[in-house]
């Protein structure tokens, strides 16, 4: 018996050919690219030259040299004797604080809007459908004039100040509130976000859980019970020191506590109501996609309104409302740079001060630019990451 022995047949060789789709397609795109690569080279080459005829320095070596102005507020320690790097940090941190409470808010804020929206009493639906319909319609630098005009020239001064709680005071100077001050203090924050985390990894574990066995998890007495006890436990591991810093009125203004500025209050409130208007949409017309026969299945089995809603109704919307959030989110973020109409030190204004002392414009306007895009690429990642995390896997 003879072995017959077969060789594959060798390939063919590709011929160039214009003829060819394949080899006209990438012509085109090593055209488009070399097309686009001059047009960058020309640019830059030509805005270096004119930058040099005219003596004036390029690169961003000046963010090593003094900075020379005050910044009104920082979370971080600040300077006129520090760096201009140091002082576009700090203006980055201040976009950073009021675009994720702002997102916060607006989400809850917007949420209960959207779902009120849908009420079937008429007039808790017509007053969420009126604040929808004025606050999207009203643009938003009229409402930050607006806010910041009422916070500075309605409210009494420090010593007239307005006291809703005690410790907590409203002035034209902000809002003034207690703090907590002490050794303690790092551990009890650590063992808060430690029980976030063990939070956010019980309740994953235990839908899990549920959807393999059918047996329902404590997840809130034990989530309650992590809120609790971990905190309580770095309180006493950082040696039980903590005190509460309040507010004293001293001459022509308070001392002590933490204080909300005018600016923060009016661009904080702004932009939580601004954008709170088109996340009710957003939330309104996920649940509205949900089909009736839900809520009926789950009237039928004896579930309330609220129930069906939260349980039912709203972990199908979220994979409607997601995608449109986003877009949400990162408006607030980007809208953030109207701060500088009303003085609040976020990133553009603290840049603009920068770029008005060195005369570097083109620097100044790439480091806002590198700061927004950075920023809004990030929240676009993780809402992507979480739409992937709740999208439904066809089988």
């Amino acid at each position: 018996m003879t072995k017959q022995s077969t060789s594959a047949s060798p390939s063919r060789s590709r011929r160039l050919s214009w003829n060819d789709p394949a080899t006209r397609a990438l012509l085109y795109q090593v055209l488009v690219v070399g097309i686009v690569g001059f047009v960058v080279w020309y640019l830059v080459s030509n805005t270096l030259h004119n930058l040099s005829v005219r003596n004036i320095s390029t690169g961003f070596g000046f963010l090593g040299r003094e900075a020379g102005f005050a910044i009104g507020e920082s979370p971080i320690s600040y300077t006129p004797a520090d760096t201009y790097g140091r002082a576009v940090w700090v203006g980055l941190l201040n976009t950073l604080r009021v675009s994720v409470v702002g997102i916060v808010l607006a989400t809850l804020l917007g949420t209960l809007i959207g779902v009120a929206r849908l009420s079937k009493n008429w007039l808790v639906s017509g007053v969420a459908s009126v604040y929808v319909e004025v606050m999207r319609n009203i643009p938003l630098l009229l409402q930050l004039f607006f806010w910041y005009a009422i916070i500075t020239e309605n409210m009494p001064g420090p010593r007239q100040a307005l006291t809703p709680l005690p410790g907590v005071f409203l002035s034209n100077r902000g809002l003034k509130l207690p703090s907590l001050q002490g050794d303690a203090l790092d551990w009890i924050l650590g063992g808060l976000a430690l029980a976030i985390v063990l939070v956010i990894l019980v309740a994953h574990w235990a839908r899990k859980r549920q959807a393999a066995t059918g047996q329902i998890f404590p997840v809130g007495s034990v989530s309650i019970a992590l809120l609790l006890a971990l905190p309580l436990a770095g309180w006493v591991a950082g040696g039980a020191e903590l005190s509460v810093n309040v507010p004293v009125l001293k001459g022509f203004n308070f001392v002590g506590g933490i204080t909300l500025s005018p600016e923060f209050s009016a661009l904080l409130l702004g932009l939580v109501i601004y954008t709170s208007a088109f996340v009710a949409e957003v939330v309104r017309s996920g649940i509205q996609a949900v089909g009736k026969g839900q809520w009926e299945a789950a009237e039928a089995l004896g579930l309330s309104r609220g129930r069906t809603l939260r349980l039912v109704v709203l972990p199908q919307a979220l994979r409607v409302i997601v995608p449109p959030m986003t877009s949400q989110y990162l408006n607030l973020t980007k809208n953030s740079s109207l701060a500088v109409a009303i003085g609040y030190p976020d990133i553009v204004s603290v840049v603009n001060t920068t770029l008005n002392q060195t005369g570097q414009a083109i620097e100044g306007i790439l480091i806002i630019m590198a700061a927004y895009l950075t920023v809004s690429l990030s929240i676009s990642i993780f809402m992507n990451w979480y739409n992937k995390r709740i999208a439904l896997v066809e089988r």
